[in-house]
């Protein structure tokens, strides 16, 4: 190791994204050699055959000079401990190690100074790849679920420097160099970066292109984040409402009908209001005895009602699925433990739901019947027929009463589990436009359905007296007290809004590829994402939670989208900036496949056209399982609410229940 060189330190140029520390002269071109960073040093070629290394930690030290190769370095890293810090240098002669703390005691010497890089983009060769941490507060996955969704990483290219969000697969943002005239390297001949965890600094070593300038760069990704942040809903959105009802609202409609149907006190004559007042201070024709000549009363038998009974849960959730709490250890269901065919010929199943007890599940199939089934698939099916279409979407009332389906024959019909009759029909003469999707609304207060590019708010009574003569005409009645359209007037494609509490917000996809939140306490449109996928949503899953299980408030404001082809994106309600986590690996190209959340709010199962389920960790986007035993595409499951159970639905007619192991 011989004495460094000398080199001339320029005066830093400062900013509040990046500042330009230190740029070295180097002999000889360093554009395409593999340069190299660790959480304390820089280190770089100097003058072809000399390594240099620059300290983090310590900018005011003298640039460090280690000489040794006789002919270029080509690459450099260093080692993987901490202590001590090693690094090795390549060339055509020699591959060496050197232990740094040996070399600096021997000899320190020289300075430069360092210059700070920008993001890569795609059309650019990428040149380097390394962690970026970023403070939660600012990552766009920032969901509250894991600490993994600030796991960033820094891609570097000849002319940029890009934050990657490895949960959402997009560019948190872009640093370009030319942006910054003050930087000495422009174009970018190779490209090195570290990050600080402590400080949440990083430092890049770039060599230019076409001259000898070497430079490191100190960046901060916090305030280069924020400058390219996009901006979020103006008003903050919730789930969980959180005022009264409005006035104004669509909703105050049912909230106050009931209020108004109650008779008014009608004032009496003064006539009727003396005839009171002269009556006896008993007000009855009889007066009941004191007692006092009669015997005291004895306690002739009293039951025991505060006896403490030691009963014990059953473990058997299959068997009883009255679960007092759902499980979260060891709740994953991950075994085949039984498969059904719905029909005798094949008929596809396109919608799928528990009730809210999880004892039963009900089915759309594509040969126009909804099904009822126990939720362990054992027993004979309920069947309600009625449609001329197949079933596109189906719904449990709160409380488990009520079963409401949709048809591609333009029909609603509301029926009664236990009798297996209509209750409340909707047709062709009411509905103008194919409806996507029904469902019950605000704790069973509404019915609200899709209609060609409207949303429709109904109020709805359902008669259950029953007239032996006239069977055929149905009693109950409805009315629609509020219609509105999406923004760009697209056809509906999805719809999604909680049953289980009271909210007052509405999901809805379009087909040209948006997503619109509606907020019926306001009456309006609450936000709109344009592009939310490449192609048409055809699924909006809530994570609505369950009776059973306890979630953190914030937990509900997530929700689910997918589309062909495009996997499956996780939002959250809250900022809407952009998807916050990707879930791709499942193959579904052709035909719809369907997810769900789980009522824990940790995994998000969905079908594929392999013929397996797959599994996913909604706090990680991790690959967890993938369930195998089906015969066809899946096109829809479920999650039992009440035990950990997971159904899934295929192509041709069969469903199968998976169990915990």
């Amino acid at each position: 190791m011989e004495e460094p060189l000398e080199i001339a330190s320029t005066g830093g140029c400062e900013g509040d994204i990046v500042t330009e520390k230190y740029v070295v002269d180097s002999k000889a071109c360093a554009s395409h050699v593999q340069l190299a960073c660790s959480a304390q040093f820089c280190a770089f070629p100097v003058g072809g055959s000399q390594l240099g290394l620059w300290d983090c930690r310590a900018p005011s030290r003298q640039l460090l000079i280690l000489k040794g190769h006789l002919q270029a370095i080509t690459a450099i890293a260093f080692g993987n401990r901490e202590a001590p810090p090693l690094i090795c240098s390549a060339s055509q002669d020699f591959v060496m190690v050197w232990n740094l703390e040996v070399c600096r005691e021997k000899a320190v010497q020289g300075a430069s100074h360092v210059d700070m890089g920008t993001q890569p983009e795609a059309a650019r060769p990428v040149l380097s790849l390394s962690p970026c941490p970023l403070p939660h507060r600012l990552s766009s996955g920032s969901t509250g679920l894991s600490s993994e969704n600030t796991r960033c990483l820094w891609i570097g290219s000849s002319t940029e420097l890009f934050i990657f969000n490895l949960a959402n697969l997009e560019m948190e943002a872009v640093l370009r160099f030319k942006d910054f005239r003050s930087l000495s390297v422009q174009v970018a001949g190779s490209c090195a970066v570290t990050s600080e965890t402590v400080n949440l600094k990083a430092y890049c070593v770039l060599t230019s292109m076409f001259e000898s300038t070497i430079a490191v760069l100190e960046i901060h990704p916090a305030a280069l984040v924020s400058s390219q942040q996009r901006p979020g809903p103006g008003k903050a959105l919730s789930v969980l409402a959180s005022s009264c009802v409005l006035p104004t609202s669509p909703l105050y409609f049912g909230t106050a009908g009931e209020k108004r149907n109650k008779p008014a006190t009608q004032k009496q004559p003064a006539a009727v209001r003396r005839a009171v007042e002269d009556k006896p201070v008993v007000f009855h024709t009889k007066v009941r005895s004191s007692g006092y000549a009669l015997a005291p009363h004895m306690t002739m038998f009293s039951p025991k009602t505060n006896i403490k009974t030691d009963a014990k849960r059953s473990l058997k959730c299959e068997k009883n699925y009255k679960c007092e709490e759902y499980p979260l250890e060891n709740s994953l269901p991950s075994r085949l433990s039984k498969q059904l065919a719905m029909a005798r010929e094949p008929a596809a199943v396109s919608c799928m739901q528990y009730s809210g007890n999880g004892q039963w599940l009900a089915c759309g199939l594509a040969n126009h019947l909804a099904l009822v089934l126990d939720a362990g698939l054992s027993g004979t099916p309920a069947a309600f027929s009625g449609h001329d279409g197949a079933v596109s979407s189906i719904c449990w009332s709160h409380d488990g009463k009520w079963l409401l389906s949709a048809s591609r024959d333009r029909t609603v019909r509301a029926w009664a589990v236990r009798r297996k009759e209509v209750m409340l029909l909707l047709g062709r003469d009411v509905l103008p436009r194919p409806v996507q999707a029904a469902q019950f609304y605000y704790v069973d207060s509404f019915i609200l359905l899709s209609c060609g590019p409207e949303l429709w708010l109904l109020k709805y009574h359902l008669d259950t007296r029953k007239d032996e003569l006239q069977r055929y005409k149905l009693k109950s009645s409805y009315k629609v007290v509020y219609r509105v359209s999406l923004s760009n007037a697209a056809d509906v494609t999805s719809l999604s809004a909680v049953n289980g509490f009271y909210s007052y917000i509405a999901l809805t996809a379009g087909r040209d590829r948006t997503l619109e939140v509606f907020d019926f306490n306001a009456g309006r449109s609450a936000a709109v994402i344009a592009e939310a996928h490449s192609r048409p949503v055809h699924q909006i899953c809530q994570n609505t939670g369950s009776s059973f299980t306890t979630q953190l408030p914030q937990a509900y404001n997530l929700f689910l989208t997918t589309a062909l082809g495009d996997g499956i994106g996780l939002w959250d309600l809250r900022t809407l900036r952009r998807c916050e986590r990707r879930f791709q690996g499942h193959p579904n190209r052709c035909n719809p496949c369907g997810m769900a959340l789980s009522p824990c709010g940790r995994f998000v199962a969905c079908g594929a056209e392999d013929r397996h389920a797959y599994l996913y960790e909604l706090g990680s986007s991790a690959f967890y399982r993938r369930l195998a035993g089906h015969t066809d595409t899946i096109t829809t499951v479920a999650f039992n609410p009440a035990a950990p159970q997971l159904v899934t639905a295929t192509l041709d007619g069969k469903l199968q229940l998976f169990l915990p192991e």
